[in-house]
């Protein structure tokens, strides 16, 4: 699972790639102008940025070069945009993207190219099958089982199902859970944590004498076998 930046002003667009890359296990946070972005670029940390460079406030070539200077060049960044010419590109990974892709592109491309780019930062996103007490999740097919089992989750679910196996015992807050499955401008006052909590629930302890998701009473969430009076 990645954390990525995505600064598009077009929203049908940037709501098409979050989903995508949302299906993909990613975590993407969207900024919808060029300052914003550049904000969020050198305040937050991000595995991986994706930047369009027709933007409002600030293109996307300023965005890239204010933020090489002000914040290194360990994080990739891919450029989108409709500006396809042999100059638009050559300004683009000049002024500090890694890669550039020339709008209307195939989804898929846009994919292979962040998995590239993902690799050579040492991040290494192989598929994962996690395993605890009989659940198991595999990122590749996207499949969810328990004691043999198999368990039909949406997008959302699989997410949050994956944080919890991936540190198995460990709390997560509410806003963590929030911050890194959902958008983290999400409305922290929502109870939308809770409401798939009791979704995943449903669908992977119901029928099941052992129950391995838990709240702990004002801390989070866990997925552990025991129970003890702290939670629930």
């Amino acid at each position: 699972m990645a954390s990525i930046l995505l600064v598009e002003d077009e929203v049908n667009v940037s709501s098409f790639i979050k989903k995508g890359l949302e299906e993909e296990s990613h975590h993407v946070e969207v900024a919808y102008d060029g300052a914003m972005g550049l904000s969020l670029a050198c305040s937050k940390e991000y595995d991986l940025i994706i930047l369009d460079v027709v933007l409002p406030q600030m293109n996307g070539t300023e965005v890239s070069k204010r933020y090489r200077e002000n914040c290194g060049y360990t994080v990739p960044v891919i450029m989108l945009t409709a500006l396809g010419s042999t100059e638009d590109i050559v300004t683009g990974l000049e002024s500090g993207s890694d890669d550039y892709l020339v709008k209307p592109f195939v989804f898929k491309e846009l994919v292979a190219r962040i998995n590239v780019l993902l690799r050579r930062k040492g991040m290494g996103f192989t598929a994962k099958s996690y395993e605890f007490a009989g659940l198991v999740l595999n990122t590749e097919t996207k499949t969810v089982s328990r004691a043999g089992k198999n368990i039909s989750l949406t997008s959302k679910e699989f997410r949050l199902l994956e944080l919890l196996i991936s540190s198995p015992r460990r709390v997560f807050s509410r806003t963590s859970i929030l911050e890194n499955v959902w958008d983290a401008n999400f409305d922290y006052n929502t109870n939308v944590v809770e409401v798939y909590m009791n979704y995943l629930r449903n669908k992977v302890d119901k029928g099941f004498p052992v129950k391995l998701i838990h709240t702990v009473i004002g801390m989070g969430y866990v997925l552990k076998e025991d129970d003890d009076e702290n939670t629930k």
